[in-house]
C-alpha cells in the first residue's frame, strides 16, 4: 500500500471564518473599551465628540488599534487569538507567513469585504479554495488545521 508523501491541504469555510472574526471581535472590543476609557480619562471624562477638532486623530487611532491587533499576529505567525481557537492558519499562496504590507493589503480589503454588503466573504462560496475577495487582493488563503 502506497502512502502519500503529501498531506492534502483543506481551506476553511465561511462559517469557520465567521466565528474566529466573532471570538477577535470580542477582544478586540474589550482592547478598543479599555483605549476609549482611558482617552475619556484623560479628557476629563468627556467623549471625543464629533465636532470635536481631535476626532479625525482619534478615529484614526482607533482604526490603527484594529490594523495592529489583526496584522501584528497575522506576521507573527498567522494566527489571531481567534484563529488559534478555531485551528485556522493565514499563510500566503506560496505557503509561507505574510509580509506587513500583505497584512495592509488583507486588513483595508477585508473592510470592502464587508462593506459591499459582505458579498466579499459571500464569494467564498464560488472559489474552489473558499477564498474572499480580501484573500484574492492580499494573495492569501486560511488553512484548516484540524
Amino acid at each position: 500500500m502506497a502512502e502519500s508523501t503529501e498531506t492534502e491541504i483543506r481551506y476553511v469555510g465561511l462559517f469557520r471564518r465567521l466565528f474566529a472574526i466573532f471570538y477577535d471581535t470580542f477582544l478586540l472590543t474589550a482592547i478598543l473599551l479599555v483605549i476609549a476609557a482611558t482617552i475619556m480619562t484623560i479628557n476629563h471624562g468627556e467623549p471625543i465628540e464629533t465636532d470635536d477638532s481631535f476626532r479625525p486623530a482619534y478615529v484614526f487611532f482607533m482604526i490603527s488599534i484594529c490594523y495592529l491587533y489583526f496584522a501584528w499576529f497575522w506576521v507573527h505567525g498567522g494566527q489571531t487569538l481567534g484563529m488559534k481557537t478555531w485551528r485556522i492558519s493565514l499563510q500566503s499562496d506560496d505557503g509561507k507567513n505574510i509580509s506587513w504590507k500583505i497584512a495592509a493589503i488583507r486588513f483595508f480589503s477585508a473592510i470592502v469585504s464587508w462593506g459591499i454588503f459582505g458579498l466579499g466573504f459571500l464569494w467564498s462560496f464560488f472559489d474552489k479554495k473558499n477564498r474572499c475577495w480580501h484573500d484574492l487582493s492580499s494573495k492569501t488563503v486560511l488553512v484548516d488545521l484540524r
